[in-house]
């Protein structure tokens, strides 16, 4: 049987002069938040474009998110089979 489910990210992003910080927030449907983080930081002798930094912490707050997802799901599977497990990413 299929079971369609929605999970919500919000991405929250700010910047301090020539650093930005990004915050990826996944919240399921069982209201359980898990919080990636990213952060970019412009080279002084860099023209200044907001955007690439951005860019730059949001993918990295996606790819922590993404690590943590994984790590959690390892561990639910170690914890039903009893037995070590390894995805690969």
């Amino acid at each position: 049987m299929l079971h369609a489910r929605k999970w919500h990210i919000e991405i929250y992003i700010d910047e301090h002069d020539d650093r930005t910080r990004a915050e990826a927030r996944l919240t399921t449907q069982d209201a359980a938040v898990t919080i990636g983080r990213g952060y970019a930081r412009r080279n002084p002798h860099d023209l200044d474009v907001p955007e690439i930094g951005d860019e730059l912490a949001v993918a990295r707050a996606l790819a922590d998110l993404s690590h943590q997802l994984v790590d959690a799901a390892v561990q639910d599977v170690e914890a039903i089979t009893h037995r070590p497990a390894h995805f690969a990413e």
